[in-house]
């Protein structure tokens, strides 16, 4: 089967449209659930077993209507472990391991696969999964480089895949609590947001000549980013190091800068104005920036500060009003201007969010074929808001960012911060 044959050349915005109208949505075809299609099981696999892999695989262990065949890492260590909590769950040993995504992807008997791999592999397997018909749970960042997200989004869309990425503060109900007051107009007109992140991380010291670990691929593991030799840092601390992560700013712009574009009803589209700073600490293989602010505007006028905590915003998503009224909120965290925002009932009529879990949203949509809570598409434009304050941070100048053609305009050398080439052999197809 070559990677041209698979996908449908039907958009997902061309297929949803057309099953509007005729109830497709309460049917599953039969070729949307694999060799499990009788059973209603969904059959998935995971392709990237750290911390964040191995947490989501146990949320969808939890579904009666979900069966893992499959754990893949380039850690033999990793897969291992992987293997064994699935087979604990089942009561058995048939959890199938593998080092290659590709071989995962190309098993026809496996429906949706979890993409939890560091930053800079999750649009070549994304974009790769999608044209094997694989429907996917992706961890955020949506993308390393702003326009290989493009090229992911557009690869979901082509082949008419459910995507869901990791930005699960969206089916958190005090999340949904603020953006509902936002939505609903009960601070007025939005005139400020602020997006508070962590202040940046940083791991052990590189050991240039450190022996790679037993059973860890590390050709493989580097994959389309730049070469370099093992200098002992891989797990958990990858994100601090350009190469591979993008530091707190993408890390987090996919919770907190993605619950502000939900409020701002923003979710297509993004500011059109970056500029901001950051200091130069670097500190040998880590070059992400601890300490940042970034002020952006949208066309609309509203203005956003995106900063690390502490930094004049406060952790979290605050939407402020012209009228001075603001709404706060962070994890199980939830706070406003006033008691009347505070203990306001949303009416009939008004706007409510729900969602019966991030998960299990996922699962649903699986089946039924609906869009999730955090399609490519949205994702892709939350991550992009981080990609251009990384850009303005790297030239030091203010940037003007048109969201419809995704271009920088007239500064070409910023421009060119958004993508970079992949190392070979690796292609987004």
């Amino acid at each position: 089967m070559k990677h041209g044959d698979l996908g449908v050349g039907v958009s997902r915005r061309a297929f949803l449209a057309a099953g509007a109208g005729f109830g497709l949505f309460n049917i599953v075809p039969s070729s949307v659930l694999g060799a499990d299609a009788p059973s209603g099981k969904v059959a998935m696999a995971l392709i990237g077993a750290g911390s964040m892999g191995c947490g989501n695989m146990r949320s969808f262990l939890a579904f009666s209507d979900v069966r893992f065949l499959a754990v893949c890492d380039v850690n033999r260590t990793k897969r291992e472990r992987a293997k064994e909590m699935v087979d604990n769950c089942y009561g058995n040993g048939d959890c199938d391991m593998y080092r290659d995504f590709r071989d995962v992807c190309m098993r026809d008997d496996i429906d949706a696969v979890i993409v939890a791999t560091p930053d800079h592999w999750h649009a070549v397997i994304g974009v790769y999964a999608s044209n094997c018909g694989k429907d996917i749970y992706g961890e955020k960042p949506f993308s390393h480089d702003l326009r290989e997200g493009r090229a992911l989004v557009r690869a979901v869309e082509r082949n008419g895949r459910v995507w869901q990425t990791g930005s699960w503060q969206r089916s958190r109900g005090e999340m949904q609590r603020a953006v509902e007051l936002v939505k609903n107009g009960r601070i007025g007109k939005i005139a400020r947001v602020e997006v508070g992140l962590p202040s940046g991380g940083r791991g052990p010291a590189a050991t240039p000549g450190a022996p790679i670990p037993d059973g860890l691929d590390w050709d493989m593991w580097v994959g389309p980013a730049p070469e370099r030799p093992f200098e002992g840092v891989f797990d958990w601390h990858w994100r601090w190091v350009s190469d591979w992560g993008g530091g707190q700013i993408m890390d987090w712009i996919g919770h907190h800068g993605d619950i502000a574009q939900w409020g701002l009803g923003t979710d297509l589209s993004g500011p059109v104005t970056f500029e901001g700073s950051a200091p130069d600490d670097r500190e040998g293989i880590y070059d992400t920036p601890k300490s940042y602010k970034i002020e952006c505007e949208y066309a609309n006028g509203v203005k956003m500060t995106v900063a690390n905590d502490g930094n004049g915003v406060k952790m979290g998503t605050k939407w402020i009003g012209e009228n001075g009224e603001w709404v706060w909120v962070n994890r199980g965290q939830f706070d406003a201007s006033s008691r009347a925002l505070r203990e306001g009932r949303i009416e009939a009529g008004e706007i409510r969010l729900k969602s019966p879990g991030h998960h299990r949203q996922f699962i649903d949509c699986v089946k039924n074929r609906a869009v999730t809570l955090t399609p490519a598409e949205i994702a892709h434009r939350s991550a992009s808001i981080g990609h251009l304050c990384r850009a303005a941070i790297a030239t030091g100048r203010k940037l003007t960012w048109d969201p419809a053609a995704e271009r920088i305009v007239g500064d070409a050398e910023a421009d060119r911060l958004l993508e970079r080439p992949l190392r070979e052999p690796w292609k987004l197809y």
